[in-house]
């Protein structure tokens, strides 16, 4: 009589069990490894006209720090602001405006992605370390240059802020080996003759019951500011190509915010030291114009220049630090006349001349990129057609 098998089930051996753990774990591994992966991913580049659509805003953004700072930061010191560490801590202050915008495009990230995985910040420690190092510099320039309109007027600070085109291509050349064709090259020598004709009139320009030591250190201190931002932007340029992780523009932003938080730090520092702290609520009441407006100004002036750092590792970001100098250089004739409006400054011939020289300037960079644009797109579509190059560079 045989015996029936139905409903009988087959008892694995110990070799199979293993081997079935073995297979469940690796598959389990797998999908892990594809899980960090997918995470890792490095987002879709920008294409050429969002790119160039970014790189306008950031233009602007840049425009409104570069020419509104300087001028809000003098409406501080004429109107009865003494406080030089104070001017300096506002400059980078607004940081947390930044930190806002990324706890926004966090949020943003998790619901359209539905991932709960998002991180907030995705900078690793060696970026992190370097914008540290970039924003106690920037702490250090944000000093010097507070101390310059303290003591100079807006318009021979300027002029002398401008001085770091210059030191911008020259740090970029060593730093970043930054390429320069006949435009540009053109562009940095009439930017530098403009600020050299506006300099012209400066022996005037020396504020009514200032010593001329005062005038004479705060000429020194705003030219070593203007070398040490020159220095500044070319080493930004150069952390993005040595960060060794993908950097977009969230990254950019995390990366500027670090740098400010340190520079404020740094600035902190110097505000306790000198007991700034204690003295804001009695030059409030001291000040010119009221003390609600005291506190209006120093709002205003740490978010405008926010818009300055954020503008200016954004053109980084988009171009190039060469175009970062030549950008804050060429702003130069536009905050004189600011300056003639605001504050009545006298607008000589000089200042006219030089706003001719800087736009003249600006245009034959630009134009030399978009040339270079062109020829670039025309090698393109030579490799994709399998055109000879030689007939393409010719045309």
């Amino acid at each position: 009589m045989k015996h029936s098998t139905i409903g009988k089930t087959k008892q694995n051996t110990p070799l199979e069990l293993t081997q079935n753990t073995s297979l469940l774990s690796l598959q389990s591994m797998v999908n892990m490894e594809a899980e960090i992966h997918a995470e890792e991913a490095p987002p879709p580049s920008l294409s050429p006209s969002m790119k160039r659509t970014l790189l306008i805003i950031n233009c602007i953004v840049l425009s409104i720090g570069n020419c509104g700072g300087p001028l809000i930061m003098r409406l501080y010191f004429i109107h009865g602001g003494k406080r030089i560490w104070l001017s300096s801590f506002l400059e980078t202050a607004g940081w947390p405006f930044i930190l806002i915008i990324l706890i926004a495009a966090f949020f943003y990230r998790r619901i359209t992605t539905g991932k709960s995985t998002a991180k907030l910040f995705n900078m690793k420690p060696r970026l992190f370390f370097a914008s540290a190092f970039i924003g106690i510099l920037t702490g250090l320039d944000d000093y010097l240059y507070a101390y310059g309109v303290s003591k100079l007027p807006v318009s021979t600070s300027a002029i002398v802020i401008a001085s770091q085109l210059g030191f911008t291509a020259g740090f970029a050349y060593l730093l970043v080996k930054q390429r320069f064709t006949s435009f540009s090259i053109n562009s940095v020598v009439l930017l530098t003759i403009g600020s050299g004709v506006l300099a012209l009139h400066t022996s005037s320009d020396k504020p009514e019951g200032e010593s001329k030591k005062e005038y004479i250190l705060g000429f020194i201190l705003t030219l070593g500011a203007a070398v040490l931002y020159g220095f500044i932007l070319p080493l930004i340029e150069l952390t993005y190509q040595k960060a060794k992780q993908v950097v977009d523009y969230m990254l950019v932003m995390e990366i500027q915010m670090v740098m400010c938080l340190f520079a404020t730090l740094f600035c902190t520092v110097g505000m306790l030291i000198n007991n700034d702290f204690q003295a804001i609520a009695i030059e409030a009441k001291n000040f010119e114009l009221g003390e609600t407006k005291y506190f209006v100004v120093l709002v205003c002036s740490g978010m405008i220049w926010q818009c300055f750092f954020l503008g200016a590792i954004g053109v980084i970001f988009c171009a190039s630090s060469l175009l970062s100098g030549i950008i804050i250089a060429v702003l130069l004739p536009v905050t004189e006349v600011l300056a003639v409006i605001f504050y009545h400054e006298k607008f000589q011939a000089e200042k006219g001349i030089a706003l001719v020289l800087s736009l003249w300037g600006f245009v034959s960079y630009f134009y030399g990129e978009v040339k270079q644009g062109k020829k670039m797109e025309k090698i393109r579509r030579a490799t994709e057609m399998e055109l000879p190059l030689s007939q393409i560079v010719a045309s």
